[in-house]
């Protein structure tokens, strides 16, 4: 079948000046497409980029001679965009994950372009949009015009990401690896501990969401022992492959979605996007489904795994934001921590490192001015770092201000209580 492949500058030809523009995210990033882009540069002015989590190296739309001709409006900040962010050059949407596809089905934010990275056409002319869902299918439902790059080393993966060659303006052919990312590689001992406090929590027959890093990849490695545990989750890495080939995990007993992993985008090394490629035991669906509490809660036992910037002495999460050096963004965290909330025997978590890479603590007194709040304290309820586990449900100020300063690093406990002494006029 001939699907009259052109070149960049041909398909790149349809984005205008003073449009807004979808770029496909995480493993998915167009990156050939964003490099042919600036050298349309020149005659384009205006040119808005949403996006969430862009992957890669180097993106030189970023560079401050292309400030003019590109912005980006980020819904969720990540490596490559975050200096552009913070230094003005660019912009973050804070936004609940599950809320984002309303941006584009309500026409909040209407898209001429979406500029997507799929895998080639099947026998009946359907792409897969590979890796990443999440915000996608929303965005080519809703975009004007849609430029595909069409590599074969993505995957295709089942569930909500079809479309067929038709429905596609532009499609580009070009081979290239995915961006990868290997949390395994990065694992501190204190993770591992973590790890283990938080295999703890976990019962047979739970479903299991995991946010992004280390920590998740941590918790999975210490559940070879557990039985029939499922997934519900808006993001994937490696960690599961082994569990899934074990048979640990095997998803009999959710409610729903019975014998299927659910996610919304993977983001690992290529062994993830070659367990993934037409698997069926992997549904890959919407995220506004997939995130959306009151789904998250039907399963039975939810646990949800999230991790934090810094988490004050009420139990305050800051998880996007160091001061106010926006670091990443809202994501899934509050979706998952109410969903797994209302769940019937559901654990919603943080995980958190009593100390930063360059020692200094994370359980403080105040968060830094700036900090964003990303789940309130009246949504926190378990708290792990490598020194144990606390919930924090029903506890009043001066119980959770205790409790958390017993999990903090111990030398920093002594600060931790004159604080709480100051605040609450009273040694705990």
């Amino acid at each position: 079948m001939d699907y009259n492949y052109v070149a960049a500058a041909e398909a790149l030809a349809l984005i205008e000046s003073n449009t807004r523009v979808f770029l496909h995210g995480s493993a998915c990033t167009p990156l050939y497409l964003l490099q042919e882009l600036t050298k349309e540069a020149h005659r384009l002015k205006n040119v808005e980029f949403v996006s969430i989590s862009l992957q890669g190296q180097d993106l030189a739309f970023t560079q401050p001679e292309y400030k003019e001709s590109f912005y980006i409006n980020s819904l969720f900040v990540s490596a490559p965009v975050r200096n552009v962010v913070n230094n003005g050059q660019a912009d973050f949407v804070p936004i609940f994950l599950s809320d984002i596809p309303d941006l584009f089905n309500n026409k909040i934010y209407e898209l001429d372009t979406a500029i997507i990275h799929v895998s080639p056409p099947d026998k009946h002319g359907y792409c897969s949009l590979g890796t990443s869902i999440d915000i996608a299918r929303s965005a080519i439902n809703n975009a004007n015009k849609i430029i595909a790059l069409v590599n074969p080393k993505m995957p295709r993966t089942h569930g909500d990401g079809l479309i067929h060659y038709t429905q596609i303006d532009k499609m580009v052919f070009h081979e290239a690896e995915l961006p990868e990312v290997d949390y395994s590689a990065k694992m501190s001992d204190a993770d591992r501990q973590i790890g283990q406090h938080i295999a703890g929590l976990i019962e047979d027959r739970s479903t299991l969401q995991m946010g992004i890093g280390t920590i998740p990849d941590a918790v999975l490695n210490y559940l070879d022992n557990h039985k029939h545990l499922g997934i519900h989750t808006e993001m994937l890495s490696d960690g599961v492959i082994d569990l899934f080939l074990k048979d640990v995990i095997d998803n009999r007993y959710k409610n729903l979605h019975p014998n299927r992993i659910v996610t919304s985008f993977v983001l690992g090394t290529r062994r993830l996007y070659d367990f993934v490629d037409d698997n069926p035991g992997l549904t890959f669906l919407d995220i506004d489904y997939v995130n959306n509490p009151s789904i998250i809660a039907k399963n039975d036992k939810v646990v949800a795994i999230n991790s934090c910037i810094e988490l004050d002495l009420t139990g305050q999460v800051c998880s996007d934001s160091i001061g106010y050096y926006q670091y990443s963004g809202i994501g899934g965290q509050m979706d998952f921590m109410r969903g797994a909330a209302l769940s019937k025997g559901g654990k919603p978590i943080i995980a958190i490192n009593s100390r930063t890479k360059k020692g200094l603590p994370r359980i403080v007194p105040t968060l830094k001015p700036g900090a964003g709040v990303v789940t309130t304290r009246g949504h926190v309820q378990y708290v792990v770092t490598e020194y144990g586990v606390v919930n924090l449900f029903g506890l009043n100020l001066r119980q959770r201000a205790k409790a958390l300063i017993n999990i903090a690093h111990p030398d920093d406990r002594e600060a931790l209580h004159k604080s709480a002494y100051e605040r609450f006029k009273v040694f705990l």
